[in-house]
């Protein structure tokens, strides 16, 4: 009896665990661009209208790269009631590039693939119920385009982000974007999320922030902790050990999610 009654608890178990939303590999037309943009949506495997988050991968990466950290992305959307949508952006920066017509990813993001979206998913059409994120570039990104798209965004955040570009004027293509920082220091000061700050009024957004202590972009997000601070913005900022890999954002968009889902369920 009580073996049968232990095969029933394990049986109801692993059923309730099995269940998982769908991922739906999908290509977004964008007339900004005019090109085919790849994306991942993630589904609940149940009824209704769900809140969004958007992820956004780093550079060098792509739109699969947040389901490669976190496979359970589909379960923990069933299991939250949540939709994922990760974009590909190849080395974009999440900018409207100015040197660059052909580069036009926040508008891709912030206007056509949420339109996209909202259109052909069960999705909450309110900015309150919009949250976006992402790694070391994609961190940038997250929090760019949700402070420049409040209207679309109520939550922005960023994990090990690169919130302040101009301590690397060298790395990651970002000259491509933006032209030389030499001779185009007034683009680079407009282009970074460090002085994107500076528009905000608290309670404009739903923030966090979080970066390891061995991360090589930690210097720059203490110093926008501080700049929020004192400009008396309320924000979540988190740090732990860590450096700037996998790992370290396996474990940091729990706590990231944990915090959207707060936001998007508050009364």
């Amino acid at each position: 009896m009580k073996t049968k009654s232990l095969l029933f608890i394990l049986f109801l178990f692993f059923g309730i665990a099995a269940y998982a939303g769908t991922i739906h590999t999908v290509q977004v037309y964008s007339d900004s661009m005019n090109k085919e943009v790849d994306a991942l949506v993630i589904t609940p495997d149940r009824e209704g209208s769900f809140p969004v988050i958007y992820l956004l991968h780093g550079h060098g990466g792509h739109f699969k790269k947040w389901l490669e950290i976190k496979p359970e992305l589909p379960e923990i959307a069933d299991r939250y009631g949540v939709v994922f949508v990760l974009p590909d952006a190849k080395n974009s920066w999440y900018w409207d590039s100015p040197k660059d017509p052909s580069y036009r990813y926040e508008t891709f993001v912030a206007k056509e693939l949420v339109a996209y979206v909202d259109g052909n998913y069960p999705t909450i059409r309110d900015r309150s119920k919009r949250a976006i994120t992402g790694l070391s570039m994609g961190g940038h990104g997250g929090l760019w385009i949700s402070i420049r798209n409040p209207s679309v965004f109520g939550a922005g955040g960023s994990t090990s982000g690169g919130v302040d570009i101009r301590p690397f004027p060298k790395n990651w293509h970002m000259n491509l974007q933006l032209g030389d920082y030499e001779t185009n220091q007034e683009i680079w000061d407009n282009h970074t999320v460090f002085t994107q700050v500076d528009s905000l009024k608290n309670g404009d957004l739903a923030l966090i922030i979080d970066c390891g202590y061995g991360d090589f972009f930690f210097e720059v997000n203490n110093a926008l902790h501080d700049k929020l601070m004192a400009l008396g913005i309320d924000h979540d900022y988190l740090v732990r050990p860590g450096i700037h890999n996998d790992a370290y954002w396996a474990v940091s968009i729990d706590y990231q999610i944990l915090f959207f889902m707060k936001y998007f369920n508050k009364k």
